[in-house]
Protein backbone atom coordinates (compact mmCIF):
# COMPACT_ATOMS: atom_id res chain seq x y z
CA UNK A 1 0.00 0.00 0.00
CA UNK A 2 1.36 3.40 -0.88
CA UNK A 3 0.74 6.45 1.19
CA UNK A 4 0.68 10.04 0.24
CA UNK A 5 3.82 11.67 1.69
CA UNK A 6 1.68 14.62 2.78
CA UNK A 7 -0.58 12.45 4.95
CA UNK A 8 0.20 12.53 8.65
CA UNK A 9 2.01 9.43 9.86
CA UNK A 10 2.95 8.20 13.25
CA UNK A 11 6.26 6.48 13.87
CA UNK A 12 5.38 4.33 16.86
CA UNK A 13 8.98 3.99 18.00
CA UNK A 14 9.11 7.73 18.70
CA UNK A 15 5.43 8.35 19.57
CA UNK A 16 5.42 9.18 23.29
CA UNK A 17 1.98 7.70 24.15
CA UNK A 18 2.98 4.42 22.54
CA UNK A 19 6.39 4.38 24.24
CA UNK A 20 4.80 5.08 27.63
CA UNK A 21 2.32 2.26 27.08
CA UNK A 22 5.04 -0.20 26.13
CA UNK A 23 7.17 0.86 29.10
CA UNK A 24 4.20 0.55 31.44
CA UNK A 25 3.48 -2.95 30.13
CA UNK A 26 7.10 -4.03 30.64
CA UNK A 27 7.26 -2.64 34.16
CA UNK A 28 3.84 -4.02 35.15
CA UNK A 29 4.67 -7.44 33.74
CA UNK A 30 7.98 -7.47 35.56
CA UNK A 31 6.34 -6.74 38.90
CA UNK A 32 3.27 -8.87 38.13
CA UNK A 33 5.45 -11.95 37.94
CA UNK A 34 6.35 -11.44 41.58
CA UNK A 35 2.83 -11.23 42.94
CA UNK A 36 1.25 -13.59 40.49
CA UNK A 37 3.62 -16.46 41.24
CA UNK A 38 4.10 -15.86 44.96
CA UNK A 39 0.67 -14.59 45.98
CA UNK A 40 -1.67 -15.73 43.19
CA UNK A 41 -3.11 -12.28 42.54
CA UNK A 42 -3.54 -10.26 39.35
CA UNK A 43 -2.23 -6.79 38.53
CA UNK A 44 -5.68 -5.34 39.19
CA UNK A 45 -5.98 -7.15 42.52
CA UNK A 46 -2.56 -5.86 43.55
CA UNK A 47 -3.58 -2.30 42.73
CA UNK A 48 -6.66 -2.64 44.93
CA UNK A 49 -4.57 -4.11 47.75
CA UNK A 50 -1.95 -1.38 47.36
CA UNK A 51 -4.43 1.49 47.46
CA UNK A 52 -6.33 -0.02 50.40
CA UNK A 53 -3.04 -0.62 52.19
CA UNK A 54 -2.40 3.12 52.03
CA UNK A 55 -5.84 4.73 52.26
CA UNK A 56 -8.43 2.36 53.74
CA UNK A 57 -11.32 2.31 54.10
CA UNK A 58 -12.38 3.27 50.59
CA UNK A 59 -15.43 2.81 48.43
CA UNK A 60 -15.09 1.10 45.05
CA UNK A 61 -15.54 4.50 43.37
CA UNK A 62 -12.69 5.95 45.42
CA UNK A 63 -10.49 3.03 44.35
CA UNK A 64 -11.38 3.79 40.72
CA UNK A 65 -10.35 7.42 41.20
CA UNK A 66 -7.07 6.61 42.94
CA UNK A 67 -5.98 3.85 40.53
CA UNK A 68 -7.51 5.10 37.28
CA UNK A 69 -9.04 1.64 36.87
CA UNK A 70 -12.55 1.37 35.47
CA UNK A 71 -15.49 0.17 37.55
CA UNK A 72 -15.55 -3.29 35.97
CA UNK A 73 -11.87 -3.89 36.73
CA UNK A 74 -12.30 -2.75 40.33
CA UNK A 75 -15.48 -4.77 40.77
CA UNK A 76 -13.83 -7.97 39.52
CA UNK A 77 -10.71 -7.43 41.61
CA UNK A 78 -12.73 -6.65 44.75
CA UNK A 79 -14.97 -9.65 44.19
CA UNK A 80 -11.98 -11.97 43.83
CA UNK A 81 -10.21 -10.45 46.84
CA UNK A 82 -13.36 -10.71 48.93
CA UNK A 83 -13.81 -14.38 48.00
CA UNK A 84 -10.18 -15.10 48.90
CA UNK A 85 -10.61 -13.42 52.29
CA UNK A 86 -8.19 -10.57 51.55
CA UNK A 87 -10.73 -7.73 51.45
CA UNK A 88 -13.66 -7.00 53.73
CA UNK A 89 -16.77 -5.16 52.56
CA UNK A 90 -18.92 -3.26 55.04
CA UNK A 91 -22.26 -1.97 53.78
CA UNK A 92 -23.23 1.55 54.83
CA UNK A 93 -26.16 1.32 57.26
CA UNK A 94 -27.70 4.58 56.02
CA UNK A 95 -27.30 3.87 52.30
CA UNK A 96 -27.21 0.15 51.48
CA UNK A 97 -25.97 0.94 47.95
CA UNK A 98 -22.65 2.15 49.40
CA UNK A 99 -19.98 0.05 50.98
CA UNK A 100 -16.56 0.58 52.46
CA UNK A 101 -13.68 -1.73 51.62
CA UNK A 102 -10.69 -2.51 53.77
CA UNK A 103 -7.97 -5.11 53.89
CA UNK A 104 -8.61 -8.17 55.99
CA UNK A 105 -5.66 -9.51 58.00
CA UNK A 106 -4.88 -11.86 55.10
CA UNK A 107 -4.85 -8.91 52.64
CA UNK A 108 -2.68 -6.80 54.94
CA UNK A 109 -0.18 -9.66 55.16
CA UNK A 110 0.02 -9.79 51.35
CA UNK A 111 0.44 -6.00 51.24
CA UNK A 112 3.24 -6.08 53.82
CA UNK A 113 5.04 -8.84 51.94
CA UNK A 114 4.72 -7.33 48.47
CA UNK A 115 5.63 -3.73 49.29
CA UNK A 116 9.34 -4.45 49.93
CA UNK A 117 9.49 -6.56 46.76
CA UNK A 118 7.84 -3.82 44.68
CA UNK A 119 10.14 -1.15 46.13
CA UNK A 120 13.17 -3.31 45.38
CA UNK A 121 11.97 -3.76 41.79
CA UNK A 122 11.53 0.01 41.48
CA UNK A 123 15.06 0.51 42.82
CA UNK A 124 16.44 -1.88 40.19
CA UNK A 125 14.46 -0.14 37.47
CA UNK A 126 15.83 3.27 38.45
CA UNK A 127 19.40 2.04 39.01
CA UNK A 128 20.76 3.67 35.81
CA UNK A 129 19.76 7.13 37.10
CA UNK A 130 21.44 9.34 39.69
CA UNK A 131 19.45 11.21 42.36
CA UNK A 132 19.11 14.38 40.28
CA UNK A 133 17.88 12.42 37.27
CA UNK A 134 15.33 10.56 39.41
CA UNK A 135 14.05 13.84 40.85
CA UNK A 136 13.82 15.38 37.36
CA UNK A 137 12.12 12.27 35.99
CA UNK A 138 9.59 12.40 38.82
CA UNK A 139 8.95 16.09 38.16
CA UNK A 140 8.45 15.45 34.44
CA UNK A 141 6.14 12.49 35.08
CA UNK A 142 4.03 14.63 37.42
CA UNK A 143 3.84 17.38 34.84
CA UNK A 144 2.87 14.90 32.12
CA UNK A 145 0.26 13.26 34.37
CA UNK A 146 -1.28 16.65 35.19
CA UNK A 147 -1.51 17.50 31.49
CA UNK A 148 -2.98 14.11 30.60
CA UNK A 149 -5.66 14.58 33.29
CA UNK A 150 -6.45 18.02 31.87
CA UNK A 151 -6.81 16.58 28.38
CA UNK A 152 -9.07 13.78 29.63
CA UNK A 153 -11.25 16.33 31.41
CA UNK A 154 -11.75 18.32 28.20
CA UNK A 155 -12.57 15.31 26.01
Amino acid sequence: MTTNSEEPRVELESFIPYRLSVLSNFVSSSIATIYSERFNISIMEWRVIAVLGNYQPLSANEICERTNMDKVQVSRAVSSLTKSGRVLRKTDKKDRRKSQLRLAAKGMKVYQQIVPLALEREKKLLAPFNENEIAEFDRLLSKLETRARELCATD
